[in-house]
């Protein structure tokens, strides 16, 4: 890899890696780099477009990375990868895409994630997403991810799009079974005339599963940003989705929200808010010495931290 790749790495990840973790680098639609060790295998799928990740039953603290980098203009790269996570074990998942894009042709990533968590088990699974480059080509990213929790299974995801990615389309699909937790943080920014999709699309099917999901974004210029929910509860079950947006300049931004109570004793609440920058807020950082684009840019930072 040369410094350019490791750039990129470092934006959405790292481009070094601890002796006791497993990883996978793909760059440019293949595998580059590749460890795995005693209670993370990594196997390459049979068709060559993905791979399977398999934690075994009882891991202790299991740490993978499976970043990925884009620097050849006009690449549409599409990647299928799967986690298999055994009963009673406890992994940290570190994702994303970084694309470099300084020409006139499009350059896109989507990468299918399949979560299949097993009773028990605890995953931690973090996604960046950040694109660079001075060409007029798009930088194009769409996350799909599907998730399977077990009974008393947890997954924490935290999905973050840093910045420069010209369109991303974003779903989100999980079924929550007896006792499972699943907590998802997302955060987005976007700019000039960039357009921001999201869809969560969940489903509580066991007695006291729960769902927290928390969506904070800013979009400035003449972006463009949509959220969309659907929550359904079949059971004794517990649901939070919020949706907390920022726009300024001419940017746009739609939220739709949808509950659906299958049982009496499914408790399902959707909070959604649109606002902009307060003066107050500038006025007060702006006397503390900053311009008025650096209090807005401390202001964006502190919204999505």
């Amino acid at each position: 890899m040369n410094e350019k790749d490791k750039t990129l790495l470092d934006e959405i990840d790292t481009n070094t890696f601890k002796e006791n973790e497993a990883y996978n680098v793909r760059k440019n639609g293949k595998a580059v780099t590749r460890k795995i060790n005693d209670y993370i295998d990594i196997k390459t799928k049979e068709d060559g477009k993905g791979i399977d990740i398999y934690v075994k039953e009882n891991t202790l603290l299991g740490i993978v990375h499976i970043p990925v980098i884009i620097t050849e203009s006009g690449l549409k790269d599409v990647v299928y990868n799967d986690f298999h996570i055994g009963k009673n074990s406890n992994v940290v998942i570190l994702a994303g895409c970084g694309i470099h894009n300084d020409k006139h042709k499009d350059s896109q990533h989507d990468g299918i994630h399949r979560f299949f968590i097993e009773e028990n088990a605890n995953v931690k699974y973090t996604e960046k997403h950040y694109a660079e480059g001075a060409g007029d080509g798009r930088k194009i990213l769409n996350p799909y991810t599907e998730i399977n929790l077990g009974k008393n299974a947890s997954m924490t995801m935290d999905s973050v799009q840093i910045k420069g990615v010209t369109s991303t389309k974003r779903i989100t699909k999980a079924t929550i079974k007896e006792g499972a937790t699943l907590v998802i943080k997302e955060k987005i920014l976007t700019s000039n005339d960039q357009s921001a999709k999201t869809y969560f699309l969940v489903n509580l099917k066991g007695d006291g599963a729960t769902c927290k999901v928390t969506s904070r974004s800013v979009a400035t210029d003449n972006s463009y940003q949509e959220f969309k929910s659907t929550v359904t509860g079949d059971k004794n079950c517990y649901a939070h989705v919020s949706c907390d947006a920022i726009i300024k300049d001419d940017a746009k931004v739609k939220a739709v929200p949808e509950i659906f109570a299958k049982n009496a004793s499914a408790n399902l609440v959707h909070e959604a808010y649109i606002g902009k920058i307060q003066g107050e807020q500038l006025m007060k950082l702006m006397s503390l010495g900053l311009s008025e684009k650096q209090a807005e840019e401390e202001i964006i930072k502190g919204f999505l931290k």
